[in-house]
């Protein structure tokens, strides 16, 4: 299995407008061959000891059952479609691919 965690930065005031096409890309995204889990968090309001991302930033969390499905994903249509509607309101994106260890 495969982790990955993708740390979406916004352009000021357009993290909505990214998390609402997110939300339309989702029931396509959990469908595809190999997702177990894929979704997208914001910030807590919990308090002292949370390191905040900020208004403008998001997560989304994945786990996939292999490199294959992985590949799969970055390449399906509806990524693609996706990717080219965000392309224009994003600042910042890191995407970090993990092996479990435990």
């Amino acid at each position: 299995m495969l982790h990955v965690i993708a740390v979406i930065k916004a352009k000021a005031g357009k993290r909505d407008a990214i998390l609402s096409a997110a939300k339309n890309n989702l029931s396509s995204v959990r469908a595809e061959d190999g997702c177990i889990e894929y979704g997208l968090v914001v910030d807590a309001d919990f308090g002292f000891f949370q390191t905040e991302m900020g208004p403008d930033t998001f997560l989304v969390i994945e786990k996939w059952r292999d490199s294959t499905a992985l590949k799969a994903h970055a390449s399906a249509p509806h990524m693609i479609s996706y990717g080219q509607q965000i392309k224009d309101w994003i600042e910042s994106r890191t995407i970090h691919v993990l092996d479990p260890v435990i």
